[in-house]
């Protein structure tokens, strides 16, 4: 049997290094096409009795820029985040059970009454975030620190998801799927992408992501119990095996 061939879409940075190396590892033929890259703002988190941040990229860019814990008490949306902030020097106090803004909000709600959060992310947060918050009697501050851009280069996935070239395909955040979607309307391809795809196991991070795929009218058939892509590879890889025994 030859190797499955997996897209991945992570950002073209370390992301997708080490996503094309952990499906070799899986015995998968990857075809890293990158869908994000980070625009950094220069913009640091304001200093507030609370301060969340949803993303590594976050972390690593507050931390260069040389924002200092002082005595905040720092949230992490999700593991990935929270050892980011760990490695950076930085102690974390809460990390919600659920990954999402949604259970960070249940997680704070009522302890952040009078307090001031801010909320320190990429240009392209849900509202849910900062709702809630704020519905919990706090008050909001919010700073992009990067805006999510498409690569000029993305766009061969599109092109072998259509042809039915596809064994996998993975979305690791709504913006991948966004962009992806994008590029295939540009195209004038959406149709022969849902032709494409009927085959094609379709992999997603969590349940904002397997939303937007599943707004596209596309079924996703591969979603991790944890929010990370080593699991996201996992399953998906063994769903591909399953259908193609």
């Amino acid at each position: 049997m030859s190797k499955p061939t997996v897209a991945v879409l992570r950002p073209d940075d370390d992301r997708i290094v080490n996503a094309v190396e952990y499906l070799q590892s899986l015995d998968v033929s990857p075809i890293p096409d990158p869908m994000l890259t980070i625009d950094p703002t220069g913009l640091v988190p304001q200093h507030a009795d609370y301060c969340v941040f949803t993303s590594k990229t976050g972390v690593d860019l507050a931390a260069r820029a040389g924002w200092e814990q002082r005595k905040t008490t720092i949230c992490a949306v999700g593991d990935q985040t929270a050892t980011a902030l760990h490695n950076r020097g930085y102690s974390v106090d809460v990390v919600p059970s659920t990954f999402t803004s949604a259970g960070l909000v249940d997680e704070l709600s009522a302890e952040v009454e009078g307090q001031t959060v801010e909320i320190a992310r990429s240009a392209h947060g849900s509202d849910v975030l900062v709702e809630g918050v704020e519905a919990a009697g706090a008050v909001v501050s919010e700073t992009h620190l990067y805006h999510l851009e498409r690569p000029e280069t993305a766009g061969q996935s599109v092109s072998l998801a259509v042809d039915g070239e596809l064994d996998g395909i993975l979305f690791t955040s709504p913006k991948t799927v966004e962009h992806f979607f994008q590029i295939t309307t540009e195209r004038d391809a959406v149709i022969a992408l849902q032709r494409g795809l009927e085959e094609t196991i379709v992999g997603a991070i969590g349940a904002p992501t397997e939303r937007a795929v599943d707004k596209r009218a596309i079924p996703v058939d591969a979603v991790p119990d944890t929010v990370g892509f080593r699991r996201l590879a996992e399953v998906a890889v063994r769903r591909i095996r399953e259908v193609k025994q």
